[in-house]
């Protein structure tokens, strides 16, 4: 592992990252579980909450400064790197919401593996880059780590909420005039083996990073964060847990990321001009998504339509968002 993180920068990783995410997706599922036992069931406008404060609360700001990316880490200039990165925004983007328009059901398949690697991704950059997990020096187990840790917010809700999860992916593929047909997905032969196998991964990965740990503190934040992330996901009803993951979780460690990305040690400053920043382009991808819902062949008006409609819109802006971002792992030598 090549990557080499200030040790003010891991610092405010835990400070500003760690804590308030832990702390957050533990109220989140203290209130689930406690509701649950109460018999009282949480008003429906409750679950699209967390995903629709992403709007403006890091989740869609969190990938509006890939412009700049490439003059931090390379040795482009502001221009070449705000050309290069609107360029791979358009062509990878532009592509993707074509196929949502023919081809809805493979651009929703797609969507859901992008995604489950995507978040494997980030959490992968903060164990090695901001804790310092030693434990995955060995490429394979980097490997498996993600695909554990994509995984968890991809595939854990299909285990325990196969309605709502079936219901989220429906409305996506409705928004373009298309049924889903793979049923199959929900059954619960499939869920059985399927959970079975996934729990069995996330087992054995854990105890082979256990076993070449040469740092227990590493692996015991990382042992640590995948049981929680397993719970969230278990008791919190998918699009709820979903968003505040997404917010506090994923884009949080993304956007320290940029933050350090400039040998940033002022972390308070450097959210401030991220902030900034990511301001402009944030304010452009709110038009575009209201432009993306005029074209769209249904007219979105109930939460879930809108939310199936901005998941959508989210896709669309994640593979280029994807592909800026396995550069800057490439570059900084998470791989």
């Amino acid at each position: 592992m090549g990557v080499r993180t200030p040790d003010a920068a891991r610092a405010a990783f835990d400070r500003v990252a760690t804590r308030p995410a832990w702390a957050a997706c533990g109220l989140v599922v203290a209130l689930s579980v406690a509701s649950a036992l109460a018999g009282v069931a949480p008003r429906p406008a409750l679950r699209y909450l967390p995903l629709a404060a992403s709007v403006v609360v890091l989740g869609l700001p969190h990938g509006a400064v890939d412009y700049l990316v490439p003059a931090r880490l390379g040795d482009r200039s502001l221009p070449t790197s705000m050309a290069l990165v609107g360029a791979v925004y358009l062509l990878l983007g532009g592509a993707y919401a074509a196929l949502w328009l023919v081809a809805p059901g493979p651009a929703a398949a797609f969507f859901i593996a992008m995604t489950w690697f995507h978040w494997g991704q980030g959490d992968v950059h903060a164990l090695v880059a901001f804790v310092g997990a030693d434990h995955l020096r060995p490429r394979p187990l980097r490997a498996a780590t993600l695909f554990v840790r994509g995984g968890l917010p991809m595939f854990v809700p299909l285990l325990a909420f196969p309605g709502r999860y079936r219901e989220v992916v429906a409305a996506w593929i409705e928004l373009f005039g298309s049924d889903l047909t793979a049923t199959w997905l929900f059954a619960p032969t499939t869920r059985l083996v399927g959970g079975g196998t996934f729990l069995a991964v996330t087992v054995a990965t854990l105890l082979a990073g256990r076993l070449v740990a040469d740092d227990r503190r590493g692996w015991r934040i990382d042992a640590g964060e995948t049981a929680l992330l397993w719970t969230l996901f278990l008791t919190v009803p998918p699009l709820a847990a979903v968003g505040v993951y997404f917010c506090v979780w994923h884009s949080l460690r993304h956007v320290l990321r940029v933050v350090a990305a400039d040998g940033t040690t002022a972390v308070r400053a450097g959210l401030g001009r991220f902030a900034r920043e990511a301001a402009p382009l944030t304010v452009l991808a709110l038009v575009l998504l209201v432009g993306f819902g005029a074209v769209v062949p249904a007219s979105p008006s109930t939460p879930a339509e809108l939310s199936g409609l901005y998941l959508v819109f989210i896709a669309v802006l994640t593979l280029p968002h994807v592909a800026v971002v396995t550069w800057m792992d490439r570059r900084e030598g998470v791989w």
